[in-house]
């Protein structure tokens, strides 16, 4: 069977040129090589687990432990030794023989550096960490040899171990040799040395490091000795320091950082051409912020005031150096990774002369300046470490000024104080370097740097208000604040739009919420005083930011529609409030005035949605929906609330369904009956709107019926107040208000009997056969306790004659409409 030619491929002309007998084969595609995945470095952590690793995994492990474990011992034995007295021997001869078997281990360490490398390095190590022992214990604790043939010694031993060190290029002696200097003074210290011999023993220590680091690069040895001269210091500086050790201190503390500021330079030297770009910045940072921390220390003694300019005068110092060293360095490619670091130290030290120099709002200021100018050349240079600084320098502003407020007299004058100005600059500084990361395209730390800005800006003005306002006008000074915020939002947001300051605007909106209470529990109306020409700028503002939104997310577009739309009904109805309140209207009027404005505008939504539509009324329809639904609730809520309310409508008569509450509620549900029909109600509300509306309705009809039985019966009303008698309290005990119960429960019942039996409707046959069997059990349960008195008797006879004539209208319930099974059965018979 052959393909029919209308089905088969026609083939160019080209292709059929080319083709031959035998079909073409393509050679196969092959992937591009994939390239290796980046592998980003190692955190701190991993680097020492893995160092420590090595320490037990690599070389001559049991030696190394060997003579770490020994070094201690014999540090712990002659001490002990020494306190207790135990050893007979004389002491020069003890400390000769540790000596000499200190230099046997020496001398047979090196003879082993060839053929047991590991091992001899080890031992040439501990033997001269030994010796040092030896002479430091000769010196402080049996006083055998003057100061200066002790240092003599330790310098011969130090440089004899530097020396051993980089001639085997073996980092391990030199870590062993100089722990085991460094430790000596502690283990053997008894507590009544000199300060300046541990210093001196230390500065040689130190020196030997420092020759060192002039021919190998070896980093941890300048760690280990950064971290032991200044941990040992500091130590002794909070235990011993006295303010009369400042001179015999404050030399030791310049050569200490000599050392440790040129170390990181030589390092930086002497590594290979590839690693050149590596910054070593446990001393690059570490050695300037620890002994500025030392210096300041030092003047601990003197005043606070005399103290602040000597640290002032050392950070603009500090400062000076890393500019000249920054300065130097950038002409040397070898160096040219130390550059930023110093540049930046150099600007760090130069700002914390600020605060030391001028008082704390004028340090705040600068520092909140200076921040937003590094985060603009960071953005700019593309630098993260002038990003960070600058953040840094904001959040030292904020903690500056808030450290000056405290203790400090209040001012005298709103706005023009320091600390009103010192606030303001921080929030500007905020929003400005906003600004600078939304033109860079960075979102994130722009909304961060926004909401920084904007707390302080809101925080700096509550605080000027509520020290500087009387509280009957604080409330409308808060509200002017919050709509000047939302407006100068609305003005950069057409602008550059943004979401954050959409949702300012939003907030600003809603603000007027709880303000307008403020207003009216400060001077009983929200317009009163200035209140009209605040209202006056918020609608002004509002609108302004209404417009900004039109082109905004709907979501919150609608929520700043909806808090537009909620301020002016509570506006509206604390005003008529008041009014009525003014008026000494009854509880009816004044709840129907506060509520009337909130039914206006669910009724307008329901049925004239442009009147309430502006400024967004093309996008209106959007939310419309959703407006309705949160009137619906409130309307609910405040209809809820109606029912404790006994109505009085003085200073006209109450008349049942007649007067200003039953009449609202009425009202109330209509509208209500209305969105629940709707097909913007929500679907499990629309499916039973009938059912709520009935139960609603039955509600209302009761509350009416104890309504009329306080007002013409004389019945005390018991739900006056949430806090009051509840529903079952002495209202209920009466018979009157049971009687009227039973027989209105009683007449609905019948009503809805005979209406559901006439027109066919099974389920209202049904409420209304429940509604009775509520009524029955009540008169079983309640109202036979009022059997003696003549209503009591009342209600068991209208709730007879009315079952009675339930019993000749519709004795039966009306039967089910056929379903169209039952039809097509019917119609199959």
């Amino acid at each position: 069977f052959s393909t029919p030619p209308s089905e088969r491929p026609l083939a160019t002309p080209a292709a059929a040129s080319a083709a031959g007998p035998w079909p073409v084969r393509t050679p196969p595609q092959r992937d591009p090589p994939r390239l290796p995945p980046r592998v980003s470095p190692p955190d701190p952590l991993t680097l020492a687990a893995r160092a420590v690793r090595r320490w037990f995994s690599e070389g001559n492990v049991p030696v190394k432990v060997g003579m770490l474990v020994l070094f201690a011992g014999v540090a712990a034995l002659l001490k002990y030794a020494s306190d207790q007295g135990w050893m007979t021997l004389p002491v020069e001869l003890r400390l000769a023989a540790i000596a000499l078997a200190a230099l046997g281990g020496l001398m047979f360490g090196w003879r082993q550096r060839e053929q047991r490398r590991s091992f001899g390095l080890s031992l040439q190590g501990g033997a001269i960490g030994v010796l040092l022992l030896v002479v430091f214990a000769a010196f402080k604790l049996y006083h055998f040899i003057p100061a200066g043939a002790a240092f003599a010694l330790s310098i011969v031993l130090v440089a004899g171990a530097g020396v051993l060190a980089v001639k085997q290029d073996a980092i391990a002696l030199a870590l062993l040799g100089i722990l085991a200097g460094f430790l000596a003074p502690l283990w053997l210290s008894t507590g009544q040395g000199s300060h300046v011999a541990l210093f001196g023993y230390y500065a040689v220590l130190n020196a030997a490091i420092f020759a060192i680091a002039w021919w190998r690069p070896w980093r941890a040895l300048n760690v280990l000795g950064f971290v032991f001269t200044f941990a040992i210091g500091t130590a002794w500086g909070v235990l011993r320091y006295r303010a009369q050790d400042f001179a015999t201190t404050e030399p030791f503390l310049l050569l200490f950082f000599a050392f440790y500021l040129v170390i990181p330079i030589l390092y930086a030297w002497r590594r290979a051409a590839g690693r050149r770009d590596f910054v070593d910045g446990c001393l690059v940072f570490g050695t300037p912020l620890v002994v500025f921390a030392l210096q300041a220390a030092l003047l601990q003694g003197d005043s606070l005031e005399d103290a602040r300019r000597p640290l002032a005068l050392c950070a603009l110092g500090l400062g000076a150096i890393y500019a000249v060293l920054a300065w130097w360095l950038q002409r040397r490619a070898h160096f040219a990774a130390l550059v930023a670091p110093y540049a930046m130290l150099a600007v760090g030290f130069a700002t914390l002369a600020v605060p030391l120099a001028l008082s704390a709002q004028a340090t705040a200021s600068v520092f909140a300046l200076e921040g937003a100018a590094l985060v603009w050349l960071g953005l700019r240079q593309h630098s993260r470490l002038q990003r960070g600084a600058g953040a840094l320098l904001q959040l030292g502003a904020a903690a500056s000024l808030l450290i000056g407020l405290v203790g400090t007299a209040a001012p005298m004058q709103a706005v023009t104080n320091p600390g009103f100005m010192g606030a303001l600059l921080i929030a500007l500084a905020g929003f400005a370097s906003a600004w600078s990361y939304r033109r860079a395209g960075q979102a994130q730390p722009a909304s961060s740097y926004y909401l920084w800005g904007l707390v302080w800006w809101i925080g700096n003005g509550v605080s000027e208000i509520t020290r500087f306002v009387e509280p009957g006008a604080q409330a409308d000074l808060l509200l002017v604040l919050f709509a000047l915020t939302g407006w100068i939002a609305a003005e950069v947001h057409r602008r550059a739009p943004a979401r954050a300051l959409a949702w300012t605007m939003t907030l600003a909106l809603a603000s007027a919420l709880p303000l307008a209470f403020a207003q009216q529990a400060a001077h009983d109306w929200p317009l009163a005083g200035i209140g009209v020409f605040v209202w006056l700028l918020f609608a002004l503002a509002g609108s302004r930011m209404l417009l900004a939104l039109r082109e905004d997310d709907a979501s919150i577009a609608r929520l700043a529609h909806g808090a537009w739309l909620l301020a002016w009904p509570l506006l509206i109805g604390l005003s008529l409030h008041h009014g009525a309140s003014g008026l000494a209207l009854g509880e009816g009027w004044r709840f129907a005035a506060a509520a009337l404005p909130w039914l206006a505008t669910a009724a307008a939504l329901q049925w004239r949605p442009h009147w309430i539509a502006a400024p967004l009324t093309q996008r209106f329809e959007a939310w419309r929906g959703w407006l309705q639904s949160l009137f619906a609730a409130l309307l609910a809520l405040g209809w809820i609330k109606a029912l404790w309310l006994a109505g009085d409508s003085a200073p006209l008569p109450w008349l049942a369904l007649l007067n200003p509450l039953d009449l609202l509620q009425v009202l109330t549900l209509v509208v209500l009956a209305a969105w629940l029909a709707s097909p913007r109600a929500p679907r499990e509300l629309r499916v039973r709107h009938l059912q709520w509306i009935a139960v609603a309705g039955f509600a209302l009809v009761s509350v009416i019926t104890l309504r009329a039985a306080h007002h013409w019966g004389g019945v005390a009303w018991g739900g006056e107040a949430w806090g009051g008698e509840a529903w079952g309290g002495a209202m209920f005990s009466t018979s009157l208000v049971q009687t009227s119960l039973t027989v209105v429960w009683s007449v609905l019942g019948v009503l809805a009997w005979i209406l559901g039996s006439r027109r066919g409707q099974r389920g209202l046959w049904l409420a209304g056969a429940v509604l009775m069997a509520v009524v029955l059990a009540k008169l079983v349960l309640i109202d036979r306790q009022h059997l003696g008195s003549g209503f009591g008797i009342s209600s068991f006879i209208a709730y007879g004659l009315l079952c009675t004539a339930v019993g000749y209208f519709a004795p039966a319930p009306p039967r089910a409409a056929p379903s169209p099974v039952d039809r097509e059965q019917e119609f199959a018979a």
